[in-house]
């Protein structure tokens, strides 16, 4: 199974998803969502609860880990120690486990990040600590697929049980990496979009990066390279959740529903309201 999302459910213009309709309108249209604003801030039970509520049965949540728990936090962190803020990430989603629509926790690390071995242990630590939940880990450091590392950190990734984030992004050495097409989980494998912007991926430091970082938009033919891709890694992985995260310029919404298309992939989500309408 395949199933094509965005970052966020609120913005994404180009496809009828304003700042009004929220997640309801959005799972009308996709079957899977990142929730990003996780990494910001530990959000508070009640808005996954939430969430829950305003989606479909089968609709499913990729959470981006809190920036604490994978080193990008600057300034003070707001909990007394990593036992607390583990702990608290943890039961901030539960109510996404306990409705059954957790697809994974996303463990995006900071391109500085390098393949060393006091950061193979934090990989361990992190995995220890959120020990009942899906988690899936991306790098942004070239380091972890150099030569002969490619093969013992997916190895590793197998061994300690990490689902693989496998993207597509610019390739500026040493702050990103290849697409290295291979599951690492037989259940669920993770496939995030970034663009190919590669000027503005390298330049994080002007005023305006985030408005152009991920302003790109795939071609058809890049999208039919994809779909040749994600046809082939379904055969090692049971199923596939595919994020568009570039949408600097409002291009991940287009690009996801043309996907979607070449994939033969249909989709119309109901409301939890409508579901129990027609249910009675």
């Amino acid at each position: 199974m395949i199933r094509i999302g965005l970052t966020g459910w609120n913005g994404h213009h180009a496809v009828g998803l304003g700042e009004k309709g929220g997640i309801a309108a959005y799972s009308a249209q996709f079957p899977i969502v990142e929730v990003d604003s996780s990494f910001y801030a530990v959000q508070p039970a009640r808005h996954f609860e939430k969430w829950c509520r305003e989606t479909p049965p089968d609709f499913g949540f990729v959470i981006k880990a809190y920036q604490g728990m994978t080193g990008h936090l600057r300034g003070d962190n707001p909990f007394a120690d990593a036992q607390e803020m583990f702990a608290a990430f943890a039961r901030s989603i539960e109510p996404v486990r306990e409705a059954g629509k957790l697809k994974m926790v996303l463990f995006q690390y900071p391109p500085w990040f390098d393949c060393n071995r006091r950061n193979v242990d934090l990989l361990r630590y992190t995995k220890a600590k959120l020990a009942d939940l899906p988690l899936a880990l991306e790098f942004r450091h070239q380091s972890w697929f150099d030569g002969e590392m490619r093969d013992k950190t997916l190895s590793f990734m197998e061994r300690e049980g990490w689902i693989h984030s496998i993207c597509d992004e610019p390739q500026v050495r040493p702050g990103s990496v290849p697409t290295v097409l291979r599951a690492t989980d037989s259940r669920l494998t993770l496939v995030r979009f970034h663009g190919r912007n590669t000027k503005a991926w390298s330049q994080p430091s002007e005023e305006n990066w985030r408005d152009v970082r991920y302003l790109y938009r795939y071609n058809t033919n890049e999208l039919i390279d994809w779909k040749v891709r994600l046809l082939r890694l379904q055969e090692t992985t049971e199923e596939i959740c595919v994020i568009f995260n570039n949408n600097s310029g409002g291009d991940a919404g287009p690009n996801a529903k043309e996907l979607m298309r070449l994939l033969c992939i249909e989709y119309k989500g109901e409301a939890p309201g409508q579901i129990n309408l027609f249910d009675i």
